[in-house]
């Protein structure tokens, strides 16, 4: 943890740099608010953020900016964060002048997030948080060879061959299938795989088998998006300067792989979550900073809310922003079908 004051510099700093996107010097921060302090201490304790790691120079003559810790840092102190009132009004009077189709809902989220944030905002399809198991089919097809028949909740069926570790009858086998059929309804692939290490034999195989199939299902591209401000992340100032940036970026939107890798696995829930630079576990946005959240129904069908753009971001106003959204795409949703007690409140 941070003195007072040294929290007060550093978010100072932060802010000021967030919005003139130049290197801060210590006779800036003095000129910008006042520190109560004179330009030697504040000067000191920056040496101390910069020792620690908080902020950095980005040439030995410059000003100082922030450094991902320092971000986190920042972030973490924000709090709770809301959209105003007024804002709230508005957002949710233009939702009910769209017609009550999902794919309008979205289209509209997306378009508001990049308005309201001057950032890239990526909004997805909503879908079941992750497969669950329904039935079980093992058919004997040799000695050693089997057919793997898997049925997902949602009419989704799987089937892989299979080569056993010993000979296979087919009694056997539909015995099996029977019994996990039984013990695994409605449970997830995490939930089968957990239970894969008191089992051998053809059981073991045949469970880490169709934990397999099951998370290899919930890794499934979404291939519908709704994309909107692209052109305001390109035109902040890091990319103007740096055009790799802007390439690197673009040519993730154009190829469609910007959502596997803005996206954590498994969001862990639905509050709004910040990764910041190099906490990006891909490495093609560890220039970047994403703001995401999930909408929908829990234990259902859910989607991602997200806003992608430079480390230097107003994270306030856009966690706000991407939080309140889902929210109300939550309640539309909710409402849709007749479910407006499962409403989820970010």
């Amino acid at each position: 943890m941070l003195t007072a004051r040294r929290e007060i510099i550093l978010k100072a700093l932060i802010e000021q740099y967030i919005t003139r996107a130049r290197p801060v010097s210590s006779q800036s921060l003095i000129e910008d608010r006042e520190m109560g302090v004179s330009s030697a201490t504040v000067r000191n304790e920056m040496a101390f953020l910069e020792e620690a790691g908080y902020i950095t120079h980005p040439h030995p003559s410059a000003g100082s900016v922030p450094s991902d810790q320092g971000y986190r840092y920042y972030v973490e102190s924000i709090g709770d964060v809301r959209l105003s009132a007024a804002e709230q009004l508005l957002v949710s009077h233009l939702f009910h002048q769209v017609e009550r189709e999902i794919s309008e809902w979205l289209n509209l989220a997306a378009t508001l997030i990049a308005q309201m944030v001057k950032n890239a905002a990526v909004v997805t399809t909503s879908r079941l948080d992750a497969c669950r198991f329904k039935h079980l089919e093992l058919i004997r097809l040799h000695d050693y060879l089997g057919l793997l028949i898997l049925v997902l909740e949602g009419a989704k069926v799987r089937e892989e061959l299979l080569t056993f570790r010993e000979v296979v009858i087919q009694p056997g086998l539909t015995a099996l299938a029977s019994r996990m059929s039984a013990e695994y309804s409605t449970l997830t692939a995490s939930q089968i795989e957990s239970k894969g290490a008191a089992l051998a034999g053809i059981e073991g195989q045949v469970n880490d088998r169709i934990a397999k199939l099951m998370e290899a299902e919930d890794k499934q591209e979404i291939k519908e998006l709704y994309c909107d401000g692209l052109h305001f992340t390109l035109s902040q100032p890091e990319f103007v300067r740096d055009h790799r940036l802007a390439l690197a970026l673009t040519e993730l939107v154009e190829r469609r792989r910007l959502l596997g890798n803005i996206a954590p696995p498994e969001p862990a829930s639905h509050k709004v979550q910040v990764i910041i630079g190099k906490e990006n576990k891909a490495e093609a946005i560890r220039d970047y900073s994403v703001v995401i959240a999930r909408y929908g129904l829990p234990a259902e069908a859910t989607g991602t809310i997200s806003v992608i753009g430079p480390t230097r971001m107003p994270y306030g106003r856009t966690m706000a922003t991407v939080g309140y959204l889902a929210t109300v795409l939550s309640w539309l949703m909710a409402k849709l079908y007749g479910k407006e007690g499962a409403a989820v409140q970010s």
